[in-house]
Order: structure tokens, then sequence, then C-alpha cells
């Protein structure tokens, strides 16, 4: 008689759990543009989230320390003459924002100390290059001042911020619309996907694509494109029955994938979130009520699904806080801004292990119940 093993993983646990009401952030007009965007952008110091504006596009931007009600007179950052499409924190700068719009401009803006008193309307620089709406800015996850910005024009603009100019244009590479565009670790190739049904990794640099996969999913619907290592992608999208998907691809061979899963029958295009300390994958779908998450390994099926975090109301876009704001001491490995119609809600994803996550001796101790290891901690 053959009994199953479960696999073992120490994240096997990891759950999710809501902040408690009075800390959450309340009477937000949450953006109802059906633009596949986050509308969402956190970091250390600020929580930015794109609004309802009459008249142009706005975006509000919080202290994380001010939850609660909102006050109606809160200021906020309204510079675009049209839509506000998509928001991004500067990784090297918490003070720093690039938002996209449908007005066809990218701005950049300098967020003061202690947030605004006042609403903001002069950026620090206007980026304009693109001739239809801009649907995607993306700042380079090591380079200062180069961000990224793809609209609905198939062009792709890379920006020198310090000067206000495109250093790059990458404008025949893609026939048709741009789903997503995302940096690798170390900002030397892009991944995108496109309306064309395909994906593609692209050197900037050179111009040049490094590898295409026709069709990584058969369905019609946005697929969604994300590096988790040196020389894989994962991807999400639909099959041709409509059934979501999720895959990971060896960039080594396009030809078939690692792993293909079936997940639902929702329609919400999948977000994915990559952790590269921990090897989760969270996806979280607009108009979803959960956020499923999975570990990354090299051991096949490659994806394996771990637990999921579910609650009554559906999300209309979230915002992924960087590791460097999380309370490790807490063991929370990752946490989530999630939109609803009228609030921002965190959701934190916790460890439920006793383990002392950092040391100033370069030690840490494992707490287990009965007994305690000292192991040799290396950064």
């Amino acid at each position: 008689m053959s009994r199953k093993v479960v696999r073992s993983s120490k994240f096997r646990h990891v759950f999710g759990q809501p902040v408690k009401a009075d800390q959450c952030y309340d009477d937000i007009r949450v953006s109802q543009n059906t633009w596949d965007s986050n509308f969402c952008a956190v970091n250390p110091k600020f929580l930015a989230i794109v609004v309802e504006a009459s008249g142009g596009g706005a975006f509000m931007v919080l202290p994380l320390s001010k939850t609660g009600r909102l006050d109606k007179s809160q200021p906020v950052v309204c510079g675009h003459t049209a839509p506000v499409l998509d928001i991004d924190w500067c990784p090297h700068n918490d003070n720093v924002i690039a938002s996209g719009s449908e007005d066809c401009s990218v701005m950049v803006w300098e967020i003061p100390e202690g947030g605004l008193t006042r609403s903001l309307t002069e950026p620090i620089v206007t980026l304009e290059g693109h001739t239809k709406r801009v649907g995607i800015v993306t700042w380079h996850p090591t380079a200062q001042n180069i961000l990224l910005s793809a609209g609905c024009d198939n062009v792709i603009l890379i920006w020198d911020v310090g000067i206000g100019q495109s250093v790059i244009v990458l404008e025949d590479t893609h026939s048709d619309l741009i789903y997503s565009v995302a940096w690798n670790w170390d900002g030397s190739q892009i991944c995108t996907s496109c309306k064309d049904k395909k994906i593609r990794i692209i050197e900037p640099r050179a111009g040049t694509i490094v590898a295409e996969k026709d069709k990584p999913h058969e369905g019609s619907r946005p697929v969604r494109a994300i590096f988790v290592s040196e020389d894989k992608i994962l991807t999400t999208g639909f099959s041709r029955m409509s059934e979501r998907q999720v895959a990971l691809w060896d960039l080594k061979s396009l030809d078939e994938p690692l792993t293909l899963q079936e997940l639902d029958t929702s329609s919400g295009v999948l977000i994915p979130f990559f952790d590269p300390d921990t090897n989760i994958v969270y996806l979280g779908g607009k108009g979803d009520s959960s956020i499923k998450y999975f570990e990354v390994t090299d051991e096949s099926p490659f994806v394996h699904f771990l637990s999921q975090y579910s609650s009554k109301e559906s999300q209309r876009g979230m915002g992924y806080m960087p590791k460097r704001g999380l309370e490790v001491n807490k063991c929370e490995i990752a946490r989530f801004y999630k939109l609803h119609e009228r609030k921002c809600e965190p959701i934190i994803m916790t460890v439920p292990r006793k383990v002392r996550l950092y040391s100033s001796s370069g030690y840490h101790k494992v707490h287990v119940p009965g007994r305690t290891h000292t192991i040799l901690s290396i950064s």
C-alpha cells in the first residue's frame, strides 16, 4: 500500500491575514478605469493610489502611517490632463514616483518628506515622446534615473530622467499593443508580452530580440510575463477554453513549457508578483477575491501550489511592498495593499515560525519545539 508523501517546503504554511479595520485607508475614490494596471504602488514611506478625478488624471500619495478615514480635501498629484494609467516608485529614492497617462506623457514627481500638504501640479520632469496613451511605467532595478515606458503606440522608450530625454527607442519590436514589460534582476534584459500573442526577451542596449515564443497560452486574453531567474520566465494567460493558466519557461528552449497548469475559470487577468528571496510567486487577478501563491523550484513540476488567501471582497488593484519595508522580526515575508471600491486594505503574508531572520553576529537561531539550533547566516 503506497502512502502519498507531502512535499517538504518551509513555506508550505505561509498564510495571509488582513490588518485591523483601523489600519486600513478608508474613503478613497479608487479609479474605475478598466486598464489592466495595479493602480497602486507602495514603498517603505508612501502609499500611492490612482483615484477618480474630474477634468484630468490624479493619484493620491499617503504616508504609510496615515491610516483610517481620509479627509475629503486630501491633496493629490494632479498634473496630467487625462486619466493616469500606471504609477511606479523609484527603487533608489523613496520620494520619487513616475506616472503614465492617457495624455501620452510620462511625469516624474518628487513627494516632500512627510507627504503632501497641498495638491501637487508641477512635476520635476515631463517626458514626451509617445503618440498614444502610456499604459506602463517601470524603473530600472539597478541604474539610477533610468525609466522605461510603454505606450499604446507599440513603442517602448527608455528615458534618462536626469536629462529628460529618451536614450533608447524600441519601435519595431512589437506589432501590436504591449500588455506587460518586466526587467530582469540586473536590468540587462526585458521580458514583454504583446497582443500579437508573442512573448519576447529583449536586450534594450542592442535593441535585439534574444528569444521569442509564439502563443505561450492558446487563449486570446492578455498574457503577463516576468523573470523568475536568469534563464527562466513565468507567464500567466488563458487557455482556448478561457481557463486561467500559469506556465514556466526555460529561455534556452522555448519550444515547450517546463510546466503548464490550469487554475480556474475566472475572467480577471492574473498579475504575478515574484519574491526572489523565497522563490514564491503570488498571483492576484483584478476582480478576484483571492491571492494564490506558488513556490518555484528546480524539481518537477517546478511551480508548486502552496495555498491561497481568500476574502469576501474582490480587488480592483494591488500594491506590493518591497522587502525592505517588511517587519521581518514578525516573520513577514510579503505585504500587499488591496484596493477595494472605497478603501485600501493591507494583507500581510507570514511564515508561522519563530525564526530570527537577521542578526548582527552573523548567526540566527531557529526555534523548533523542544530544541534550538544555531545556524550560520550567510549574507
